[in-house]
């Protein structure tokens, strides 16, 4: 008896957890998009790739380059 609940409850933990990063790539993907829209250019696929952990600094020494 108690397995069972065990198990039930550890679906319902699982299920959640792919709920929130469901959730979560979908703000990811909306953040992106906005990015595109007011940035627009170059600057956007380097703030893509800084989302995907890409370096901040190379970002931020083209855009003082006026790139």
């Amino acid at each position: 008896m108690r397995e069972c609940e065990e198990r039930e409850l550890a679906k319902t933990i699982i299920k959640q957890v792919q709920d929130s990063t469901q959730e979560l790539e979908q703000e990811v993907e909306e953040v992106i998009k906005l990015g595109r829209f007011t940035e627009g250019g170059q600057e956007t696929s380097e703030s893509e790739n800084e989302i995907a952990g890409g370096s901040r600094g190379n970002f931020d020494k083209e855009r003082e380059a006026g790139r």
